[in-house]
């Protein structure tokens, strides 16, 4: 946590996720096409994977965060832990345990954001905006990444990536993603226009375990109030 909240934008993602370098030399980046090349290969080799997960969002204006984005103080600057799981292409479950509880299930049709607590849950059509969104990359199929980001990777000899959403009206202006042995994630950065720098560290990674298909299927429990959005 202390690392975390010294931590300040995503321009310094490089210096987190490599080795430190001396003064004298600089890394060389890849072409964009070399790094599209690269991320492409990357993901090729997760067909599906399992981890728990540690989340914090650094907020730097909380006035802006609260009033566009509706966050409240419990989101700010806490870190959150949980356990996702992800099968290509489109299958993703995504289940904070605390502080709070929340899920996020989608079959690849309908996303579903059910939270207990308030005995709700939010049903979506996976369109465009909601595909529009950082899970893309890890449960997505590769030709949409390609067609939805510019890819780049800072330096061309180290698995990390910088992307950049196409469409301006995304939910976040850039995403880092380093990938660590045997081609596991180990680590997302994302900042958006609000200021916000949120960091998911995944842990206990497993690389292409058989995930039981119900795993992405959701029925809300009884007397849950639904939401079609």
């Amino acid at each position: 946590m202390t690392m975390l909240k010294k931590i300040g934008a995503i321009a310094i993602s490089a210096a987190l996720l490599a080795p430190a370098m001396s003064t004298t030399v600089f890394a060389a980046p890849a072409s964009e096409q070399s790094a599209t090349s690269n991320l492409v290969k990357q993901l090729s080799g997760i067909q599906s994977f399992t981890a728990n997960f540690e989340q914090t969002t650094k907020v730097t204006n909380p006035k802006a965060a609260t009033q566009k984005r509706g966050l409240t103080a419990q989101h700010m600057n806490q870190t959150f832990h949980g356990t996702m799981k992800v099968a290509r292409p489109g299958k993703f479950f995504w289940q904070t345990t605390s502080p709070a509880k929340q899920t996020i299930v989608t079959s690849g049709k309908t996303v579903w954001i059910y939270d207990p607590d308030l005995g709700q849950a939010v049903r979506q059509s996976l369109d465009d905006q909601v595909a529009n969104t950082p899970a893309l990359l890890l449960s997505g199929n590769t030709a949409q990444i390609m067609k939805t980001y510019r890819i780049t990777q800072p330096d061309a000899g180290k698995t990390y990536y910088t992307l950049y959403p196409k469409n301006k009206e995304g939910a976040f202006q850039s995403l880092t993603i380093s990938f660590g042995a045997k081609n596991a994630p180990t680590l997302m950065i994302l900042q958006d226009s609000l200021g916000q720098t949120t960091y998911v560290r995944f842990n206990n990674v497993k690389m292409n375990p058989a995930i039981p298909a119900a795993t992405f299927n959701f029925t809300p429990p009884k007397g849950t109030d639904i939401i079609d959005q």
